[in-house]
């Protein structure tokens, strides 16, 4: 249990822990963000995308994003903070590993924050959602000397090539798995000051920036949970769904 802020309401609250503890696990354990870096954020008009970003730009770290669409697009520059650039790659013309190089003066960047990967050759994607995922191999390209990969994606093979180029870099990768805190007694306290941290930075932004904010739909009763749950299940919903009692 940690304390929630009077200046966050239930529904923030509830929709911003699960996002929140992910976004913090990856930028401060996995990648260790400072001020002067610069972050890849792949989907940042998602709901993890969008705390992700502004965790970043909170620790004073240069933020790029890709967007899925106009909408999105629009979005991510609308917010408080506009990201750097704003990547498009909804018509499948943009190349994301230039526009980063390009960005970055053709450093690469430090930290990149994936929302899933292209493992092979477009013609073998069915989903049409997987064409817009940027593959493995631009993900490394874009990557600059000791910067760090945090991956989704659970079936990621690497093939020596890529090893290779990694090992050049100087650049590790790691698996975002939010559930390891709850695996082991000892990370107990780590959990709960991630927790308490992910409130309290809600509380902070909310009243200084006053866009901190999860991407959340509109309070569900309870009587419509079971088909909430269903939009979910099928990865139809677009933004957090909270249950209201």
């Amino acid at each position: 249990l940690v304390r929630k802020p009077e200046k966050v309401c239930w529904v923030e609250a509830a929709g911003t822990v699960r996002d929140g503890v992910r976004a913090y696990t990856a930028l401060h354990y996995l990648s260790h963000v400072s001020p002067g870096k610069t972050v890849l954020v792949m989907d940042g008009a998602s709901p993890f995308g969008t705390i992700a970003i502004q965790l970043a730009q909170h620790r004073g770290a240069k933020v790029i994003s890709t967007a899925y669409g106009l909408e999105d697009k629009q979005y991510l520059e609308r917010l408080r903070l506009p990201v750097a650039r704003v990547i498009d790659v909804s018509n499948g013309k943009i190349d994301v590993a230039e526009s980063c190089l390009e960005e970055t003066g053709g450093l690469g960047v430090d930290i990149v924050l994936d929302a899933g990967v292209k493992l092979y050759s477009a013609e073998d994607e069915s989903d049409s959602k997987s064409q817009l995922l940027p593959h493995k191999h631009d993900i490394i390209t874009l990557l600059g000397v000791g910067g760090h990969w945090i991956t989704t994606e659970k079936n990621l093979q690497l093939d020596p090539p890529d090893s290779h180029s990694l090992f050049l870099k100087g650049a590790t990768v790691s698996f975002l798995n939010d559930e390891i805190w709850n695996l082991s007694n000892i990370q107990q306290g780590k959990y709960l000051y991630i927790l308490l941290m992910v409130i309290l930075i809600t509380d902070y932004i909310a009243d200084i920036l006053f866009h901190f904010r999860p991407q959340l739909d509109e309070p569900i009763p309870l009587y419509e949970a079971k088909v909430s749950m269903e939009i979910v299940q099928k990865n139809q919903a677009r933004k957090r769904q909270v249950i209201q009692f």
